[in-house]
């Protein structure tokens, strides 16, 4: 299964390196425009003893549907070597920073929440979570600013909506 999630990140990468930058509306090697997606993520942060939980549900306004989307997460203090929850479909690419796979995302559709339960190094008093999307499908994004967010989460158990 290591090598399986290995698999996706590797490509996942390759893919963000050769369309990162290609122009909206650029053509491809074969003569057709890149599709279009607008892709945005929602959800909340909160924060304990430690404790970071992250919720997080992809959207896709569309116009085209993506076959996959890798969200990147980075985090302003490390994290912990052992962790907590992380779905299956996300993985640790360094010391701060996890990517997770969205699965497809219809034009016009919600994805399914990730669900991230990480434990800080140390107890620190604050994190600052920065979110935006590594890899859309090969999609152009007019609108990029719905997928990138930059969220301060405060050790009080508050939820930081995003």
């Amino acid at each position: 299964m290591r090598a399986r999630r290995a698999g996706w990140v590797a490509a996942s990468a390759a893919a963000a390196a050769l369309t990162g930058t290609v122009p909206a509306g650029a053509v491809g090697a074969v003569g057709a425009a890149a599709p279009e997606a607008d892709v945005a993520f929602h959800g909340f942060t909160s924060m304990w003893e430690g404790d970071l939980g992250i919720w997080l549900t992809p959207e896709n306004h569309g116009p085209s549907d993506v076959s996959d989307v890798t969200v990147r997460l980075r985090f302003s203090t490390g994290l912990a070597t052992v962790q907590g929850h992380l779905p299956e479909s996300c993985l640790r690419a360094g010391s701060r920073v996890v990517l997770c796979r969205t699965g497809e995302l219809r034009a016009g559709g919600w994805g399914e929440e990730l669900q991230l339960d990480l434990k800080l190094k140390g107890k620190p008093s604050e994190v600052t979570v920065q979110i935006d999307t590594l890899w859309n499908g090969g999609a152009s994004d007019d609108n990029p600013k719905n997928n990138q967010h930059k969220v301060t989460t405060l050790d009080s158990g508050d939820s930081y909506f995003f």
